[in-house]
């Protein structure tokens, strides 16, 4: 069986985590510290970062973008990326841009961390403001479907990865931001997005950890 070395609160192994529930493939399930000596993630991925799948055959898959493609072509049920390619580059586009905000969120997270006087204000400044202007595009998208009488997903009517990739990164700014914030009064429709999604028991069974 396929193994996923993941952490709890990684929204793109989350991401992972999701599109195999939503696929119904089973995979084996392996949390890791990153900064532990005997951590395995480097043996499978020399860029040290997690997802890794670990195929059966022991070679393995990274990042969660190639992951998710391989899950999705290992069958046939609920495709989340579209057969049309036309349909499949949008789908791609709102991925590659809510991944684009969690690279940011994560990056500003990660230099919050660092003691106060080693802190980078002006870059943590950048950073946050990617996060703003991914959130507002997004919102501003999802606004553009509404006003077009289509569904309450992102692409073509569809649940499909563009609105798990969106589900994950609003799980994890919510997560590392949510005093700074709020979805609700400042990005309406995501929040409306979230809220539809926290109803699949993919999204419930993999909510980021406080």
């Amino acid at each position: 069986m396929m193994k996923l070395l993941y952490t709890i609160n990684s929204p793109y192994a989350r991401k992972v985590r999701i599109v195999a529930a939503e696929k119904h493939i089973e995979i084996t399930l392996e949390e890791v510290v990153l900064a532990a000596p005997d951590c395995p993630v480097k043996q499978y991925n020399p860029l040290g970062k997690v997802p890794v799948l670990i195929l059966a055959d022991g070679d393995s898959l990274y990042d969660s973008r190639v992951i998710v493609e391989y899950l999705d072509n290992r069958t046939p049920v609920a495709h989340l990326l579209p057969l049309d390619s036309g349909l499949k580059i949008k789908v791609r586009r709102w991925e590659a841009l809510a991944d684009g905000v969690c690279d940011a969120a994560v990056a500003t997270m990660l230099e919050q961390r660092k003691a106060a006087s080693k802190q980078d204000t002006a870059f943590i400044e950048r950073q946050m403001a990617k996060v703003t202007r991914g959130l507002q595009v997004l919102n501003d998208d999802l606004a553009k479907n509404n006003e077009l009488g289509k569904s309450k997903w992102c692409v073509s009517g569809t649940f499909s990865l563009a609105d798990i990739a969106v589900g994950c990164m609003l799980g994890y700014v919510s997560l590392r931001f949510g005093a700074a914030i709020n979805l609700t009064t400042e990005y309406p429709n995501l929040a409306h997005l979230q809220a539809e999604l926290l109803k699949r028991q993919s999204f419930k069974d993999s909510e980021p950890v406080a």
